[in-house]
Parts: structure tokens; sequence; C-alpha cells
């Protein structure tokens, strides 16, 4: 399936591919037209439009906030904005590319489409934006999520070979549950935490969280490795290097076990935000006897 988006203009093209060939990252001059403009949206929605439009929005709860509180509220702005523009995308590729449904294990290996691409650029352009804001505060958003965008751009960079394009997609489906994540943060500080509305999005999100992540990612990721082995053990066949193979298998490692450690700290804090003190629970045990 084409890139829908415009051709990359040559002289851009031009300027790339001695990156990319240092890094032999031979798709990528094709898509840094698209990764160049994700990397500035998404900067100019933290930068600018967030702190311009929350303040009208919420206007009891914005201004009050502190600098760093603010800074981390713009970047969750940021994150639920990306990851409905990009599970809408990726939904709507998985479900309209005619090829997917007819690959076989060399083309989920060394297949590429410019479309597939394309999603891998915008991706690639947020993640670059995610190192970035991370490493610049790590202790706001703290370590793991820093290992984690580092991790993720690695991955959709090493796409950009081209190297398993069809697992990226994929696995950008992990954001199926971001914006349900965003959504509960935002609940917490306008004060309705413990609400109804933050219970059923609750729910909502470790059933989103559990299924995208730990369930179709580690459905997919065997299967990415599965096909990986075969390309590697399959003689006269393009070679996968090792240090590859073992690039990717690090990244997607670091990203699964992120997830099922944050899994598990959603769970207690969606418990926590609903569990009535041990005071008032012996109170109403009381009532009952």
């Amino acid at each position: 399936m084409r890139d829908p988006f415009f051709p990359a203009p040559l002289a851009l093209v031009r300027a790339s591919l001695p990156l990319a060939h240092t890094l032999r990252l031979r798709t990528l001059p094709l898509h840094v037209h698209e990764i160049l403009p994700a990397f500035c949206i998404y900067s100019f929605l933290g930068r600018v439009v967030s702190p311009l439009l929350s303040p009208r929005l919420f206007p009891a709860v914005y201004p009050q906030l502190s600098t760093k509180a603010k800074h981390n509220w713009d970047v969750h702005v940021v994150s639920l904005l990306q990851s409905l523009a990009i599970n809408g995308l990726t939904l709507w590729l998985i479900y309209a590319d005619p090829d997917r449904p007819r690959m076989g294990w060399r083309e989920r290996v060394w297949g590429y489409s410019g479309a597939t691409g394309m999603v891998q650029a915008f991706t690639t352009g947020y993640f670059l934006w995610d190192v970035l804001v991370s490493a610049a505060d790590p202790q706001i958003f703290g370590w793991g999520a820093l290992a984690h965008a580092g991790s993720a751009l690695a991955v959709s960079l090493l796409g950009f070979r081209p190297f398993v394009n069809y697992y990226g997609l994929n696995f950008v489906l992990y954001e199926l549950s971001t914006p349900f994540l965003n959504v509960h943060w935002f609940l917490d500080k306008v004060g309705m935490t413990g609400s109804w509305a933050q219970l059923v999005n609750g729910v909502v999100l470790i059933t989103t969280f559990g299924c995208s992540r730990l369930l179709w990612g580690t459905y997919q990721s065997v299967n990415m490795y599965r096909d990986v082995w075969r390309a590697m053990q399959t003689p006269a066949e393009l070679p996968v290097p090792r240090w590859l193979a073992l690039a990717y298998l690090a990244s997607n490692t670091v990203l699964s076990v992120l997830n099922v450690y944050w899994f598990g700290r959603m769970v207690q804090t969606v418990r926590a935000r609903f569990r009535k003190p041990e005071g008032e629970q012996r109170g109403q045990r009381g009532k009952k006897e």
C-alpha cells in the first residue's frame, strides 16, 4: 500500500542520505519529511497549544499548578492526542491494506510498504520527542519512562532498514490503552478521584492495557521471534545480522518487562482509588453485627 502523503522533497532526501547510509536505514530518506514535521507538531502542541488552551478549558485547575506540574500536564495532553491519532491511523491501515493478509514470513521480516513506513515515521517523530522530554526531566517522568521511550525509538528506527515492519505496525497498538491512562491521570488532577467516571475509565484502562500490551503484545512478540529465527536459519535468504536480532529482542524485552511492571502498578493504583479506609470498613461491619 502506498504512502498517502506527498513524496519527500529531493533536497531533504539528499540531506538525510549520509545518516541513512551510516546507520543502514535504507527507507529513512523516503520518510524523513514525515518524521521531522511529526516531531515539530508534538513540540508545538506541548509548548504552545496546551499552555494556551488548558487555562481556558480548566481555569480552576491549570493556573494553580506549579511550573513542573504544568509541564507534566502539557506532556499528558500531547500523549493523549498522539495516541488517539496513531491508533486511528494504524487501525485504518491494518484494515485497509490488502497486502497484509497475504504476507508470508519473508514479507513479515523484510517487507516494506509506503503506508507502513508513514505510520513508522509518525511514531519515530513522537518517540524522538518523548526521549528528549523524558531525558530533560527524569525526576518528573521517571527513568522507566525514559527507558520505554528509548526502546520504542530504537525499535522504530530499526524498522527503516527495513526490518519486521509488519510487526512494528502491530506493536503500535500498544497505544490503545494510552488514551484511558491519560484520562485517568486528568481525572485525578481535576478533582474527580474516586468518581464513577474514574471507576469506569479504570476498568476500561486495565482491560485495554492487559489485552493490547500483555496478551496481544506477547502473541505478536512470539510470532515475530519465530519469523526472525526462521529467517536466520534459512540459507540463500537475505541475512539477518545477529546484532540486529539481538538489538530488536533487547528493546522489545525492555518494553515487555515495563508493561508487566506498569500493569501491576496500575491495578494497585486503581484499587487504591476505590478502597475504603480500614476504619470505615470496621464501622460498617459493626453496624451489620
